[in-house]
């Protein structure tokens, strides 16, 4: 199997044409020079040891050099071994409520940067296992699709709030919902669902969800963020505490007993989020539970490189191309 590594960089063999249009014009702009002139046998004698064969040929061996060079950046690969053989695991979603309640501060710094947090230690103990992410509030969005990549899934964290998803609610059916989707769905096992949320607006859809999931094999699992007891949410807009429609201050609560009850009809656990590194551990100890399965995944192909080859070989063209000159070889 041949691939580019970075094909992106293909753009630049735009320049050969570009640079081939240079070259006509700088050949017509020679001519034109040659006529103004006018006397032939004066024009032969001053150009006598020029060699339009040999111009003709630098321009070549500098294009050629060129084409090489952008095949290089490009980096031309062919598979080679696959990585981790052997390697058993999951596919695993995580969802994660990014919602405006997840700026309260019941929790420090507040209940999203915590279950930021969490999902950077569930990535890095979940290595062996395909990970995909969804955000949600009032829709939810497929953030990343089940891969291997764990440096993929890390830059996805990082946009991990509120600006992610436009639409403001708690919407966890239709983020459940999306998760199945993204499972293979000829598959009756194998697969898990970590959601982290408040929980806290009722989703009446919400267990029916995760009834349909489960039938088809699904683990769902959940972590409550928050505190039952409520606070605030700050309002980036005023600098204070958001404010209803009536203009009383609006207090967010975790919604604990709706996470539990999705867990449980989930086969799943309900872990409350205190310690990120605790939560972690028992959200994968609970995995560890599950059937594995043969993981196949690109990302964990071994790919030959042959840049180099390319890269000798625009530089041998170049050091030939700075040596040619444009004068006839002397025969004395």
């Amino acid at each position: 199997m041949f691939r580019l590594e970075h094909p992106f960089w293909l753009i630049a063999l735009i320049l050969v044409p570009l640079l081939l249009a240079a070259y006509l014009v700088a050949l017509r702009l020679k001519k034109r020079k040659m006529a103004l002139v006018g006397d032939i046998e004066l024009v032969q004698a001053l150009t006598k040891s020029y060699s339009p064969r040999r111009y003709l040929l630098k321009f070549i061996a500098g294009m050629l050099a060129l084409v090489f060079l952008v095949l290089a950046i490009a980096n031309p690969q062919t598979k080679g071994a696959a990585l981790d053989q052997n390697r058993q695991g999951l596919d695993v979603m995580l969802i994660m409520d990014v919602s405006k309640s997840m700026l309260a501060q019941d929790i420090q710094p507040n209940r999203l940067e915590r279950s930021r947090q969490l999902m950077s230690l569930l990535i890095d103990k979940l290595s062996n296992n395909r990970l995909g992410m969804i955000w949600f509030a009032g829709r939810a969005y497929l953030q990343m699709p089940l891969t291997s990549d764990l440096s993929a899934a890390k830059l996805f964290l990082q946009t991990a709030g509120p600006d992610a998803v436009p639409t403001q609610g708690t919407v966890i059916g239709e983020a459940l919902r999306l998760a199945g989707t993204a499972f293979n769905s000829q598959e009756q096992k194998y697969k898990a669902v970590v959601l982290i949320s408040d929980g806290e607006d009722h989703d009446p859809e919400a267990m029916e969800i995760v009834k349909k999931l489960v039938e088809s094999g699904v683990m769902i699992n959940t972590v409550g963020v928050g505190s039952t007891q409520g606070t605030t949410i700050p309002d980036p807009a005023t600098g204070g505490a958001k404010k209803d429609a009536a203009g009383n201050t609006v207090i967010s609560k975790l919604n604990e007993a709706q996470l539990r009850n999705l867990a449980q009809e989930g086969n799943g656990t309900y872990v409350y989020l205190q310690d990120a590194a605790s939560a972690a551990n028992s959200i994968s100890t609970q995995l560890e539970s599950i059937e594995k399965k043969h993981l196949e995944d690109g990302s964990r192909v071994q790919y030959n490189s042959y840049f180099y080859w390319f890269l000798l070989i625009a530089f041998g063209i170049l050091i030939f191309e700075v040596f040619l000159t444009e004068r006839k070889p002397s025969l004395a």
